[in-house]
């Protein structure tokens, strides 16, 4: 065997070995948190976790039931913002793309996804609610909707890219017009990846918490309607973490527990959904 041979076959094992052992680091760290946050989380998970109020400070018990559905009507109305705004932008970019203004646009989207969330919610607190004189539901989602749209833009713009030309092409052959070839072909070829955008846009979201802290603030009751301060999860863990009460920081290792978990079961369902529609849809 010649020495070049040699050589070859010692870097490719030592390269293999380097990147088995950086998968098993990053593979083990994931299941070491996810373990952590299992172990201390889900201790004292009750029914009252998700039935019951926050109780006043000095009392143990109570519950996250406001912040779990504050939780979700911020990310619906986020979901209502950023969705169709992101989708459209994209289809745009990525059918239509071609001038100047398609070049600032996704320089401008670009520059916005790296922005950071604290910025968001300063922005949405100056023009929601210095406007309005007081935190809200409408504005802890909107902030959130905002953070959506770079991203719902970007990964639009490229699971149309990637419909194959000659679909659109064989469309407009059989007399379709351009409009009607992307929302009847293009579309639903990359409706798998679209789906996959969005779940992965509500997942970067759902965590967040320095744009809520301007914006829908925190609130310790029920907050019906969509015009008043709201608790989330993300806010309750920060304010539960930093306080001084043990049973506190209890309820915020379950409450981080309970929306890893939701946004894992999001993730499920999604891919559980794309799976019935068979490998073409994937």
């Amino acid at each position: 065997m010649s020495w070049n041979k040699r050589r070859r076959k010692a870097v490719n094992a030592i390269m293999l070995s380097l990147t088995a052992l950086c998968t098993l680091f990053a593979a083990g760290s994931l299941v070491f948190i996810l373990s952590y946050l299992f172990v201390h989380g889900a201790a004292s998970l009750n029914w009252n976790f998700f039935t019951k109020l926050p109780t006043p400070v000095g009392e143990t018990g109570g519950g996250m039931a406001n912040a779990i559905l504050g939780s979700a009507k911020l990310l619906l109305l986020a979901t209502c913002v950023g969705v169709p705004i992101g989708f459209l932008g994209g289809v745009y970019l990525a059918e239509f793309g071609t001038s100047t203004f398609s070049f600032v646009v996704r320089y401008v989207t670009d520059l916005l996804n790296g922005v950071p969330s604290i910025v968001m919610g300063i922005f949405a607190y100056s023009l929601i609610v210095i406007r309005q004189k007081h935190f809200s539901t409408l504005a802890g989602g909107l902030a959130l909707g905002v953070m959506m749209i770079p991203i719902a833009i970007r990964s639009s713009e490229e699971f149309l890219r990637g419909v194959p030309l000659s679909l659109r092409e064989g469309a407009m052959a059989l007399g379709a017009s351009k409009s009607r070839a992307i929302w009847t072909v293009v579309v639903p070829a990359a409706k798998a990846g679209l789906i996959t955008g969005i779940m992965l846009n509500l997942a970067r979201v759902a965590g967040e918490t320095a744009p809520l802290l301007f914006t829908s603030f925190s609130n310790r009751f029920w907050s019906p309607g969509w015009n008043q301060p709201t608790a989330a999860l993300p806010e309750m863990v920060y304010k539960y973490a930093i306080s001084a009460y043990d049973d506190w920081h209890q309820q915020a290792w379950s409450a981080g527990f309970v929306l890893l978990t939701l946004v894992l079961a999001v993730n499920i369902v999604a891919r559980m959904i794309l799976s019935k529609r068979g490998p073409a849809a994937r």
